[in-house]
């Protein structure tokens, strides 16, 4: 079976940095994954990626050592087990609110006698290697993503599920259901206290703790103890380095290198 460099990365004591990929294109897959992170994440939620382009794109970073984890759209079995058979070696399923949402997820991500997923890894075997099967229950990350309040509220109870890999903070849903603008760390109380609280309850149920953000967030993270950390996102690179190329020879006409937070 191919190595995961997720797993290998916990095994080695350090964290999985990774990288965010928004953009519906193989060869920009192909080219962040050549950047060597130790993962690399189809959004298939929030960016404007579709099923047969996701595939494309699982295929170009199968050309390097890279794991590729996609985001499906929602905690559904269907997509869940289609998004595991094309290749990705685990998924980060959004909005787990509750210990029943966990529950789901697991089903959908193990075969039986520990969930429910339906056999037919067709290009998994490829990309992985033919004892797909005889593997995958103890390869495949379950990866829920922890990003509302009440999820922070029932944060104990949704990482007591077995089979849950790890939890992925969501900092701008986060931040949007505590009240606060969306953005990728904030100085607030509300905030820092669920990260704590998010952070506590990894520790407490063996779960491991990832969390979205960027290049500036991410040593933070690190140092808190977060162990599968977005590092920077494709979309955002290219227009920060766009608008910075513009500005370095006509500062009044480049447009503001912001982007959004990712």
């Amino acid at each position: 079976m191919r190595p995961n460099g997720i797993r290998e990365a916990w095994a080695a004591g350090r964290p999985a940095l990774g990288a965010w990929l928004m953009i519906p294109s193989a060869f920009c897959a192909e080219i962040v994954a050549h950047a060597k992170f130790d993962w690399v994440c189809v959004d298939m939620q929030h960016g404007i990626i579709d099923y047969a382009q996701m595939v494309t794109m699982l295929q170009a970073v199968s050309s390097t050592e890279v794991t590729p984890l996609v985001r499906v759209p929602w905690n559904e079995p269907g997509i869940i087990g289609k998004s595991l058979d094309a290749g990705a070696r685990g998924v980060i399923i959004p909005m787990v609110n509750s210990r029943a949402d966990a529950e789901r997820a697991v089903q959908a991500c193990r075969y039986a006698p520990l969930g429910a997923r339906s056999y037919g890894p067709v290009r998994a075997n490829y990309s992985v290697g033919f004892d797909y099967f005889t593997n995958a229950n103890a390869d495949v990350l379950c990866i829920v993503m922890v990003e509302t309040r009440d999820a922070v509220d029932h944060v104990d109870e949704i990482l007591s599920v077995p089979g849950v890999d790890a939890v992925y903070v969501g900092p701008a849903d986060l931040s949007v259901t505590l009240g606060l603008p969306p953005a990728p760390d904030h100085e607030a109380a509300e905030f820092t206290d669920a990260i704590t609280s998010i952070l506590g309850a990894c520790r407490a149920h063996g779960v491991v703790p990832g969390i979205a953000g960027n290049q500036q967030t991410a040593p933070k993270r690190v140092e808190q103890g977060f162990r599968l950390v977005e590092v920077a996102a494709d979309a955002a690179l290219l227009a920060r380095a766009a608008g910075l190329a513009l500005h370095a020879v006509a500062p009044d006409h480049a447009a503001d290198t912001k982007s959004s937070y990712l």
